[in-house]
């Protein structure tokens, strides 16, 4: 049998997986092609996505000849040939890879390299497509399993952690010790069974006695520890996507979801499920109002740090409630997921976060997205239907009273 050591290329070995031959010694085959192209080269690897782009793409004229077939003739025999026309020849190639041991974060991998060639070949978008088809499939919520992540948690994974935050960066073991070893913190992630070392997304979350308006005092090295008991606020305060080959697949509203049942099981006396998450698009909306004469001034002086903390929570408000895309949804991607999650806008505070980043993206205001769980559901039907951005009547209101003030200026 041939193995490693199989002297036919990258292509005639796929072709090959996906022949007759492929049906007998699949596991071997797939093997070989991905040790094959874990080996490639650069170039080698943009010509081997040209190759499943373009020779391993749907016969269009064959498809349209079927689906003429199938609308004078609607049996299930020309259904099940234009069905099989209809699928390009490279996802079941995909699936056929898929085999092995160690398969899945193999493609996982893959479709990192792949995101990267479509910025320069936007054809590869085809390719794409399916792997992201087969993706959604793979990660569906029936294969993740959640994790709480402590300090007894494995070194590897605790690492991996460290390296994956996405939002508040971790220092040293010292501070990541702070993040889950008290008894007012948790960490919570998903993994799937063929990535079982691999988070795919994790969220911390804080337990406090009230709403917090500060990512400082969270994150505190001084701060004192809270009874898990004595708790009436559960605060997700940093979600991190893990895997960059599975960009587009979400995960953050079944991890959500999913936490807020297990933390009301383990802690049933809570009663508010909060984010305090960044507001990343803030700064940059505000360079692009700083000549409409309305409110040029208060944003420059949020830009440049001379605006007081009314102003900036002001400017942040109206930029959360108003500011939209062509497409009618919140120009900012934190407010698009959360709201998309049936979550609402409850406040915002200004002088959250004094960190670099802070400070570069929203000037150090933070917002405080709030998930009613009597009303999460409605909320996400209108979100989805109408791009309803739902707030609290706080938040209305010093959006308003900015329009208002600015307007009269």
């Amino acid at each position: 049998m041939r193995g490693k050591d199989d002297t036919r290329d990258i292509f005639e070995l796929c072709q090959a997986l996906l022949s007759a031959e492929g049906q007998v010694s699949g596991l071997r085959l797939a093997a070989t092609i991905l040790d094959r192209y874990a080996a490639l080269e650069q170039n080698e690897k943009t010509a081997f996505f040209q190759f499943l782009n373009n020779e391993l793409d749907i016969d269009a004229q064959q498809v349209a000849r079927l689906a003429t077939e199938y609308a004078k003739t609607p049996t299930p025999a020309v259904f099940q040939k234009l069905s099989t026309a209809s699928e390009p020849k490279r996802q079941e190639l995909f699936r056929r890879l898929n085999q092995p041991v160690g398969a899945t974060q193999a493609l996982v991998a893959m479709r990192v390299d792949l995101l990267a060639r479509l910025k320069e070949d936007s054809d590869l978008a085809r390719t794409n497509l399916d792997l992201v088809h087969l993706l959604r499939s793979w990660f569906n919520r029936g294969f993740l399993v959640l994790q709480q992540i402590n300090w007894d948690t494995s070194a590897r994974i605790l690492d991996k952690i460290v390296a994956y935050e996405a939002v508040h960066h971790i220092n040293d073991l010292d501070d990541l010790r702070r993040r889950l070893y008290p008894p007012d913190r948790r960490c919570f992630a998903f993994f799937h069974p063929a990535m079982p070392d691999e988070p795919l997304i994790f969220v911390e979350v804080a337990l406090t006695a009230d709403i917090p308006g500060s990512i400082d005092s969270v994150l505190s090295d001084h701060r004192t520890p809270l009874d898990a008991d004595q708790a009436k606020t559960a605060v997700f305060y940093s979600i991190s996507n893990c895997q960059k080959g599975l960009a587009g697949i979400s995960f953050g509203n079944l991890l959500i979801k999913q936490v807020v049942s297990e933390l009301s099981m383990a802690c049933p006396q809570i009663e508010s499920y909060v984010t305090l998450s960044p507001i990343p698009g803030l700064n940059n909306w505000l360079a692009t109002q700083t000549e409409d004469e309305r409110h040029g001034n208060t944003a420059q002086s949020t830009l440049d740090g001379t605006a007081t903390s009314e102003e900036v929570r002001a400017m942040a408000a109206r930029y959360l409630l108003m500011a939209k895309r062509d497409d009618g949804l919140p120009v900012d991607p934190v407010a698009r997921f959360h709201l998309g999650n049936g979550a609402m806008i409850h406040d915002v505070h200004a002088n959250a976060d004094t960190s670099p980043n802070g400070a570069a993206q929203s000037s150090g205001a933070m917002v405080n997205y709030l998930y009613d769980l009597t009303q999460v559901e409605r909320n996400h039907e209108r979100f989805a239907m109408d791009a309803a951005v739902v707030a609290s009547r706080g938040m209305r209101a010093l959006s308003n009273a900015t329009l208002a003030t600015q307007t009269k200026e």
